[in-house]
């Protein structure tokens, strides 16, 4: 019977307070003392005091609580909160009546009981039913998790309770006065009162900050408790028992109810509380087996008197054993919630709630399966977003789980409902399914997406577009999980290399691509220490005279096995690892070194042009390798040009500005690399701090065969020479190109015509 520990529930947010309702000072807390005092004085009195003044100081006191619970109710307790203190001062003014109405009702207060005791019993049986009412409303509030146990214990105790009550209360009153209705009545007080503690003690398992207005309200409905049970002795003839003690218990909990009712940390005990149901303990097992088998142990001693008594006791009893059946039925469901539960948050993402890598793989094995019998195939859709990072680092990342979530569900409506969708990490999305394998239902869906994309997303920021990249991949059947995640995810970085806003399908030519770019990267790890990388350099010429003015530096590699390594095969694989910065930063030491030496040894003015990654760019070291450079070197940070391209700083906008910006008051030139085949506009010209312009090679290999092409060379140096900026026209392989550029007044070229890219032990100075 021990229940399942379910996850800790977090509860929501309570609405904020209303401006005139702010904390309580500490001092507050003073009224509650006193009451508390107040109890513990009355007791004294009742036990050592005179006589005279023990009926004084009990009515004193119980006027004392009520107005408390009442100062309590609407004075401390926030108005949205105030419902069940306003039943526990309705059931306390329940309670005062039916002790007035003893005293002043003849007959009302004998002993043994008449009729008339039946006139206060109508005031104070309501009492306690609110009482519970207001005690079950507060638990409520506090949001007991619904498999805690603990109300059916609570109903364990109370039948346990009940039976004990009937058979050494209940049955031998009725047998010696001959009142059945009202010993009935009368003896079952003590059982609703230990309902009520029950009641009360499970805010204090209801998880929370164990307030001293919690104990307070336990030890009132003890105090309670007491009185009803020594009550009930004493007009059952059972015992003699002092009418000024029963008083006294009365008034006790009278204050001790105004006093947690008057106590700040009342509140919590109306604030919705994390809930944990834990493991049953020692002391919690041994009441339950006390309450199941203390009734059969009393039934076997006691013999039964009658048959009323014989019809209760077995009343009773099956109650019990319905109450202990229904708490092990509750504790399998409980167990069976809570492993699917954990089922589902394993198989699930907890953001979207989509399902996750785990259960993608499980249907495709599944799938997998029945694919070769039926003659499907199974597709693979790998849905990545374009730059969800400038997303995160503009906006947040709580915009970011938005956007996450406005995808989830614009695919989940946009697709069958047999078909499968997953978030399977970050921004990757997948959904799958099964088709005839004669379809291109694949391709259809694919595109589809697509469309889905072209639509904003409208998100608290307002609405924002972003596109997707996604592999699309196929089996007859029989293939791994894993594997054909592995083929869509290979053809969705396919679609990313294709520009972006597509998707690729999968073929096995990828596979050989994603293995030799494995082997590349593994070689490239390490090239810088193993002296495999070096640098070249380029000269750049003055159109205007023909004189060398300086060099642009290119990495190089040469791999003892592959040879000599392009550039367009490792640098986007240092890009995506990371590894152009440290290699960035050698290259940028070892070429500012070198032309600071042929500067010293020439008497040259000369520079050195280096390029700066987008990786680079966004490292917030740059600026801090820039200016130990200069310092080491000597190197005037004029002569230092540092290229960038227009597509780079649009990446991430921010910090690629305040990163040039910085730069650029260290002195260095900043130049514009691939001019004119990016975001190439005046305003964004505007925007950067850059003082030249590289013309891109692909306007300049035009010149002499396209009058457009030409056109757009002149516009292009019309605007640098209006902005102030000068020009390097990259890729001159020809005198008529040069001798064009000239005449256009262009400032500065290079290319093969005046050299191609050498070592330093190779340059002419």
């Amino acid at each position: 019977m021990t229940p399942v520990r379910p996850l800790a529930r977090t509860a929501p947010e309570r609405p904020p307070a209303p401006a005139d309702q702010g904390p309580l000072p500490a001092s507050d807390g003073t009224l509650t003392w006193l009451l508390v005092a107040a109890a513990v004085m009355i007791v004294g009195l009742a036990v050592a005091g005179p006589e005279a003044l023990r009926a004084p100081l009990g009515l004193a006191g119980t006027l004392a609580g009520m107005a408390a619970v009442g100062y309590g109710t609407f004075r401390v307790a926030l108005p949205e909160d105030r419902a069940p203190w306003r039943h526990l001062c309705l059931a306390g003014l329940l309670f005062l009546a039916g002790l007035i109405t003893r005293v002043t009702v003849p007959g009302a207060a004998v002993s043994p009981p008449t009729a008339a005791a039946l006139i206060p019993d109508a005031f104070v049986v309501p009492g306690y039913l609110v009482a519970a009412y207001a005690f079950a409303d507060l638990l409520s509030r506090r949001h007991a998790d619904r498999d805690d146990p603990a109300w059916v214990d609570a109903a364990l105790v109370g039948v346990a309770s009940a039976f004990m009550a009937w058979t050494y209360l209940v049955a031998p009153s009725i047998a010696q006065t001959g009142l059945p209705a009202l010993r009935f009545a009368n003896s079952f007080f003590p059982v609703i009162d230990v309902v009520l503690i029950v009641l009360v003690a499970q805010l204090a398992l209801a998880g929370g900050a164990r307030a001293p207005a919690l104990w307070l309200l336990i030890l009132g409905a003890g105090s309670l408790l007491s009185g009803d049970l020594l009550y009930t002795i004493r007009d059952g003839a059972l015992a003699d028992i002092s009418p000024h003690l029963v008083d006294v218990l009365y008034t006790t909990s009278f204050l001790l109810f105004g006093a947690a009712t008057t106590h700040p940390s009342m509140r919590t005990l109306t604030e919705p509380q994390q809930t944990v149901v834990s493991a049953l303990s020692p002391l919690r097992t041994a009441v339950i087996a006390l309450v199941v088998l203390v009734p059969v142990i009393v039934t076997t001693v006691e013999p039964i008197g009658g048959v009323l008594d014989g019809v209760v006791r077995a009343t009773l009893c099956a109650l019990l054993v319905f109450a202990v059946l229904f708490r092990v039925v509750r504790s399998n469901d409980s167990r069976a919630r809570a492993e699917s539960a954990t089922r589902r948050r394993a198989t699930h993402d907890a953001l979207t709630d989509l399902p996750n890598r785990e259960l993608l793989t499980e249907s495709i094995t599944e799938w997998s399966e029945a694919a070769l019998e039926n003659g499907k195939q199974i597709s693979l859709l790998f849905i990545d977003l374009d730059r969800f990072k400038m997303i995160n680092d503009h906006w947040g990342h709580h915009v970011g789980d938005e956007l996450l979530c406005a995808v989830a569900g614009r695919l989940s409506e946009h697709v069958r409902g047999a078909d499968l969708i997953c978030r399977i990490g970050g921004d990757e999305f997948v959904i799958a399914f099964a088709s005839p394998s004669h379809t291109v239902l694949a391709e259809a869906v694919a595109a589809r997406v697509l469309d889905l994309f072209a639509r904003p997303f409208d998100l608290s920021v307002g609405s924002v577009v972003v596109s997707a990249s996604i592999g699309v991949a196929r089996t007859g059947g029989g293939a791994e999980a894993l594997e054909l995640i592995r083929d869509a995810d290979t053809a969705m970085y396919k679609a990313k290399g294709s520009g972006r806003n597509t998707y690729a399908l999968f073929d096995s030519s990828l596979r050989d691509e994603v293995r030799d770019r494995l082997q590349l990267e593994q070689a490239l790890r390490g090239a810088l220490e193993r002296g495999e990388l070096y640098a070249t350099y380029q000269p750049i010429i003055a159109l205007d005279s023909g004189e060398l003015d300086g060099f642009e530096t290119l990495m190089r590699w040469e791999h003892p096995e592959l040879g000599p390594v392009t550039p367009l095969r490792f640098i986007p694989v240092a890009e995506e690892t990371g590894l152009i910065v440290e290699s960035g930063a050698w290259l940028l030491r070892e070429s500012a070194g070198q032309v600071a030496a042929w500067r010293r040894e020439h008497g040259r003015p000369l520079h050195i042009s280096v390029n700066v990654s987008v990786r680079q760019l966004r490292d917030h070291d740059l600026v801090g390798v820039v200016r130990d450079v200069l310092a080491d070197t000597g190197l005037p940070p004029d002569a230092l040009w540092l290229e960038i391209t227009e597509s780079g700083v649009m990446e991430d906008t921010e910090t690629a500005l305040a990163a040039l910006k910085a730069l650029h008051d260290l002195g260095v030139t900043l130049a514009v690399d691939d001019f004119g085949t990016g975001y190439s506009s005046l305003s964004y010209l505007n925007l950067l701090p850059v003082d030249i312009v590289k013309l891109d090679r692909s306007f300049v290999s035009e010149i002499g065969s396209s009058a457009a092409n030409e056109s757009i060379v002149r516009a292009v140096l019309a605007m640098a020479d209006a902005l102030g900026l000068r020009v390097v026209a990259e890729g001159v392989e020809t005198a008529p190109q040069r001798d064009w550029l000239r005449a256009q007044g262009c400032d500065l070229a290079q290319g093969w015509l005046f050299g191609r890219p050498v070592r330093a032990t190779e340059t002419v100075i």
